[in-house]
C-alpha cells in the first residue's frame, strides 16, 4: 500500500505543478487538474522512455553544466511531445517548453522542500 500512496502523492503534486506553473503564463497550459494529473503521468512515461532510447544509443546525461542543458532539453522536448497527446496541455513552442520545464524544476523543488517541512517525502 506504501507504494500506491507514494504513487499517488507523487502524481498529485505533479499535477498542482503543472497547474502553479501554468498560471504563471510561461509557455505552458493546462486546462485543469485532470489535465495536469493526465498530463503528470504521460509526462513521466515519455520522459522514461525518451531516457531509455537515449540510453541505448548510448548517450547518457552527465553532471555539471553540460548535463544541465542536455538534460533540460530534453525536459522541454518531452513536454512539447506530451502536449500532441493530452488534449488540455498546450505548449507554446519550444522556447517555451523551455521555460516551462525550467518553472517546472524550480516549482516542483519549493514544494518538495516545503512538504518535506511536514514530514512528507515525494
Amino acid at each position: 500500500m506504501g507504494t500506491l500512496w507514494s504513487l499517488i502523492v507523487a502524481i498529485v503534486v505533479a499535477a498542482v505543478v503543472l497547474l502553479i506553473v501554468s498560471r504563471f503564463n510561461l509557455g505552458l497550459n493546462v486546462s485543469g487538474f485532470g489535465a495536469a494529473a493526465i498530463s503528470a503521468v504521460v509526462i513521466a512515461i515519455i520522459g522514461a522512455i525518451v531516457l531509455w532510447l537515449l540510453g541505448l544509443l548510448g548517450i547518457t546525461i552527465g553532471g555539471g553544466f553540460l548535463g544541465a542543458i542536455v538534460f533540460l532539453i530534453v525536459a522541454a522536448v518531452v513536454l512539447l511531445l506530451a502536449a500532441r497527446f493530452v488534449p488540455g496541455l498546450t505548449v507554446k513552442g519550444f522556447m517555451g517548453a523551455v521555460v516551462a520545464a525550467i518553472a517546472i524544476g524550480v516549482v516542483y523543488w519549493i514544494l518538495a522542500w516545503l512538504l518535506g517541512l511536514f514530514g512528507i517525502h515525494i
